[in-house]
């Protein structure tokens, strides 16, 4: 599937999301179709790419199909200051998109770290959303960073999301592995038992892939074709990683300046898609939201792992485009 070229778009300096951030943000976006907007927020290690399955099909259906290369990632701007990672930031850079595109409102949907900005978007910008719909990630808070640590019993270097915290070193070990992070990141579903023989093959934890790639054994199959694994692979042996690792950066600050994120009962249109095999966004995280959530669609898709958009594409495009036709018209 080929996708015209992103549009680069200047956020203006009254919205763009930029009080830590020394210069302007541009947000490389594809803006496909007419009608009722559909942001689309990727996560990490993906990009904008990683939605080239839903945006022609949501524009088909009249809808305008929107997906940013989000901050610190692809073509975007990727300020220095780590500080210019956090929600506030991230949400903030959702609302200048709408304005330089004269967008009122939009549904937000949400795959991994995009989820959670997603889901950040009604609690911080509820003027500026129709409804927001997440792909394995659920409506919750982000766990914080001694929780990821505690996982581990306090190894740093055997949880990514602790080791990502020191600064520089995570993308001093990545920036040279692109490719071999990627090819073993990169995969469709495998069981969760299996998934789990890996991690604890030398008998201890291990939930670092991006240290030592090439020592984790791949499960599942390679989950995209050859040229748009290479498209990926240029695009961050270009950029680097240290965007991207910037919003882990500012787990434990989203924590505290913004505690009702996750937590704040929700009364707009929701949905959830659940991925059975997703090692890290489990099913079950995703069961508090009937109490949270006055209006939510769920959908559970078995035997696909985290990357279940472009896995079982057809699956997600249904639920979904049934679901918008539903909230946003």
């Amino acid at each position: 599937m080929t996708l015209p070229s992103p549009s680069a778009i200047d956020l203006p300096a009254h919205s763009a999301s930029d009080r830590r951030a020394a210069s302007p943000i541009t947000l490389s976006t594809y803006d496909l179709g007419t009608g009722p907007a559909v942001v689309f927020c990727h996560g990490f290690p993906d990009l904008a790419l990683g939605w080239r399955h839903q945006l022609e099909p949501v524009a088909r259906a009249g809808f305008r199909a929107i997906a940013p290369d989000q901050r610190g990632y692809g073509g975007s701007s990727a300020p220095e200051a780590v500080e210019a990672y956090s929600l506030t930031e991230l949400t903030g850079d959702l609302v200048g998109l709408l304005d330089a595109l004269d967008i009122e409102r939009a549904v937000f949907v949400g795959h991994d770290w995009g989820g959670f900005v997603a889901w950040a978007m009604p609690v911080l910008h509820p003027a500026r959303v129709l409804g927001v719909a997440g792909i394995c990630t659920p409506y919750m808070p982000f766990p914080g960073v001694a929780r990821h640590l505690s996982l581990v019993d306090g190894e740093v270097e055997r949880q990514y999301v602790a080791w990502f915290q020191q600064p520089g070193v995570a993308e001093a070990a990545m920036d040279s592995k692109v490719r071999p992070i990627l090819t073993r990141i990169l995969r469709t579903g495998a069981p969760i038992e299996e998934l789990v023989r890996f991690a604890i093959a030398d008998g201890r934890l291990d939930m670092n892939p991006f240290l030592n790639p090439e020592k984790w054994p791949p499960a599942g199959l390679p989950l995209v074709p050859p040229d748009v694994l290479d498209e990926y692979c240029r695009t961050y042996e270009r950029t680097g990683f240290r965007g991207g690792i910037g919003w882990y950066r500012n787990i434990d600050r989203n924590a505290a300046e913004h505690p009702d994120v996750g937590t704040r009962p929700l009364d707009l249109p929701c949905l959830m898609i659940t991925a059975e095999w997703d090692p890290g966004l489990r099913p079950e995280f995703a069961a508090p939201m009937r109490a949270l959530c006055s209006d939510l669609e769920m959908h559970h898709v078995p035997r696909v792992g985290h990357w279940v958009q472009q896995e079982a594409p057809e699956v997600v495009n249904g639920h979904l485009l049934a679901w918008l036709r539903r909230v946003a018209r």
